[in-house]
């Protein structure tokens, strides 16, 4: 089931095509994107770097990474990432969609433990 949703997730994400800022800037997909997580209980930060269609774990959370977008000539600005986020033994995701480094707030995961937000793409 984990994989028929991945791989809706990744057509979808592949059928929007070129995205566009608000300001017309060109924006590229990465190969792969870096993460932050915070765990709220012990205070402890990590930076997570998944490529595009991998996942990883943090605690019981697997987090894949769908896609990573940024402007065009500058992967470090306003990196925004498509991602998938369940809980081990819990049916659906905790999170699915874009998250967008510059507003973390503004689609966040919500989890007792974890926040994990968008840092930046990468490119190589």
């Amino acid at each position: 089931m984990r994989q028929l949703i991945l791989a809706t997730a990744l057509l979808a994400a592949s059928a929007l095509g070129p995205v566009h800022a608000q300001d017309a800037e060109e924006v590229a997909s990465a190969s792969g994107g870096v993460l932050r997580a915070l765990d709220k209980i012990s205070g402890d930060t990590v930076d997570l770097e998944i490529a595009k269609g991998a996942s990883t774990t943090l605690g019981n959370l697997q987090i894949a990474m769908i896609d990573c977008r940024y402007p065009l000539g500058d992967p470090a600005a306003n990196a925004y990432a498509a991602l998938e986020i369940t809980e081990t033994g819990k049916s659906g995701a905790l999170f699915s969609g874009w998250m967008i480094g510059s507003a973390p707030a503004l689609n966040a995961l919500e989890h007792f433990r974890y926040d994990v937000w968008v840092m930046r793409c990468t490119t190589s």
